[in-house]
């Protein structure tokens, strides 16, 4: 059977180009690079001259698993191969565009697969590996509540986004592309009665047209001017005619104004390529007027950067302001507020989180809701039985009440307690002593210094300050003191410390979450940390305003490009006779 296997797996395969010739292949078996290094062999040309076209399409060397094989690639008996010739420098350019393509599709990967695992760990509810959460923001810098499929997809759509911004920022407009189509897939999966009034949608519409527009790619004209029509129609539905419901929650402040300026220069833009330019020039002139706008007199700038303010926050708070000082001023100071404000609120709630990881999660895999922990509380039970109570019953407060108040299972959630205290300490056993290993220390002085009891520290300063000999004299002694009769060859042990070590071990001493009711070791070890990270900063940088702030010399100068395209074509017609 294993023959007849193998010759079903070899095909003739018909090459023309370089070098013509029918060529016998194990299709299961070969690869590209394989096939490529054969055909070059037989023309006497080196691999990186030449390029392998199959059914119209050339064939790449693959570096991920799928599809590594020719008959993955759809190669089989009597497949047609062209083998073209290329310049060697030709050859190393392909190469290398290969190569940068595979490591962009990687890295893409990668942020779809890390945004959607910090969506997840942030649902409402769900108690963070991180000692931060992620929560939904309306402008005015509340937050919103959706359900919770709706919120798992909004906050993927908002992640991927902002990872999108990220690459225009770049001026990696493909990437950003990808990312932002990612976005709108995920937005796609929300009931659309939810985020009607939301502007993130939008706005993303029209940082997907920006990229068509920076790409100069007007194959995508026609998607364009659809996207940009859904963009107008959704934010006029988020920030009411004329931005009135807009401008009514940011005190009469102008902060849309660059993002409707972009918006009518991109639909300008369409409308130029359409051959509508009457309706062109009509955007263009109002994009152009907030445009001058935005910009800010040098002396107003002076005056705002007197008071105390840097230069970025002072340009941004004059172009939300129409230019009004006081009225930047004002601005300035608010979101200083709100800064200190957030900044203490994140204290508060890393605070919080600290202490739901040590209560564990729900069978649900919730954390303890603090509000109805301090409900209970207030009552009279104590905090930790409280919140076991709430933990086992999915912070439903009446069968916590009910759990607290039966002596049977108040006893067992007593017992339930303990049990997650000596896990805990286990866990931090093990770890201090595997810690204190990997420096270098002998594992039997280690573990008898953490018998000793106290933090990480004081274990390492014992064994620093005791000789291995004075070590084992005091072993022998308390063998001995104890009557212990011990055999002289046995091996020193490598087991887990005894409970006297767990119950003398201080875990709070430790830098570590040892609870094992939250995320398990596999979850974190899976977590791509990295990118996770950059999302998490890139996040944390942004306001709610952040959407709004845009810097419009681009714009400004496509504003004149377009502008002097429709003169030119105004000139021509002008200039043609009359019939």
């Amino acid at each position: 059977m294993s023959s007849s296997s193998s010759l079903a797996s070899i095909a003739k395969l018909k090459v023309a180009g370089t070098w013509a010739g029918l060529l016998e292949v194990e299709t299961e078996n070969w690869t590209v690079p394989m096939l490529r290094e054969e055909i070059a062999k037989r023309s006497n040309m080196g691999t990186e001259s030449i390029n392998l076209i199959f059914a119209g399409k050339v064939l790449k060397d693959c570096t991920s698993e799928d599809k590594s094989s020719l008959s993955q690639l759809g190669i089989k008996n009597n497949s047609k191969i062209l083998a073209c010739r290329v310049s060697v420098e030709e050859g190393k350019t392909l190469k290398s565009e290969l190569l940068a393509d595979d490591e962009r599709n990687r890295r893409l990967a990668r942020i779809r697969a890390a945004v959607t695992a910090l969506s997840k760990r942030h649902a409402d509810g769900a108690l963070p590996i991180e000692d931060f959460d992620i929560e939904l923001e309306d402008q005015s810098g509340k937050k919103v509540h959706f359900s919770e499929t709706d919120r798992l997809a909004i906050m993927t759509g908002l992640m991927l986004h902002t990872s999108g911004k990220r690459f225009i920022r770049k001026q990696m407009f493909t990437d950003a592309l990808e990312v932002l189509t990612m976005g709108e897939e995920a937005f796609s999966l929300c009931n659309p009665k939810s985020i009607e009034l939301v502007d993130n949608i939008p706005i993303l519409q029209i940082d997907m047209v920006w990229c068509y527009f920076m790409l100069r790619d007007i194959a995508w004209i026609a998607v364009a001017g659809l996207r940009l029509k859904k963009a107008r129609e959704g934010l006029e539905r988020a920030h009411g005619k004329d931005s009135s419901r807009f401008r009514l929650l940011q005190a009469g402040r102008t902060s849309e104004l660059a993002l409707y300026l972009r918006l009518e220069l991109l639909e300008g833009v369409v409308a130029y390529h359409s051959g509508q330019f009457d309706k062109s020039r009509k955007f263009l002139a109002s994009a152009q007027e907030k445009f001058f706008q935005l910009q800010v007199p040098d002396e107003a700038l002076s005056l705002v950067m007197s008071m105390g303010f840097g230069e970025w926050d002072a340009k941004r708070a004059l172009r939300m302001s129409n230019q009004d000082i006081q009225s930047a001023v004002n601005f300035l100071v608010v979101e200083r507020e709100k800064r200190e404000q957030k900044r203490e609120d994140d204290i508060r709630r890393r605070n919080e989180i600290m202490q739901q990881k040590r209560y564990g999660v729900t069978p649900l895999k919730k954390a303890v809701d603090l509000q109805r922990l301090t409900e209970v509380v207030s009552i009279g039970f104590e905090k930790e039985l409280a919140a076991e109570a709430l933990r086992k019953n999915e912070n439903d407060t009446q069968k916590a009440l009910d759990d607290l108040t039966n002596p049977e299972a108040n006893t067992s959630l007593q017992r339930n307690i303990e049990l997650r205290k000596r896990r805990r300490q286990q866990r931090a056993t093990d770890a201090t002593i595997e810690r204190l290993v990997s420096m270098g220390f002998e594992r039997s002085r280690v573990i008898g210094a953490v018998q000793a009891g106290g933090s990480l520290e004081q274990a390492m300063h014992q064994l620093l300050t005791h000789s291995r000999a004075d070590t084992t004299v005091a072993a022998e002694n308390s063998a001995n003191a104890h009557g212990s009769t011990v055999n002289n060859n046995a091996s020193a042990p490598d087991s887990t410390p005894t409970d006297l070590a767990l119950d003398n071990l201080d875990p709070d001493a430790l830098d570590i979450d040892c609870s094992n009711e939250g995320p398990s070791a596999a979850e974190i070890e899976q977590r791509d940390v990295e990118m996770e990270g950059e999302i998490a900063d890139e996040l944390a940088r942004g306001d709610a305003l952040s959407d709004y702030d845009i810097e419009v010399a681009k714009e400004g100068e496509a504003i004149n490009e377009y502008l002097a395209l429709l003169a030119s074509a105004d000139g021509t017609s002008s200039s043609q006779p009359s019939q």
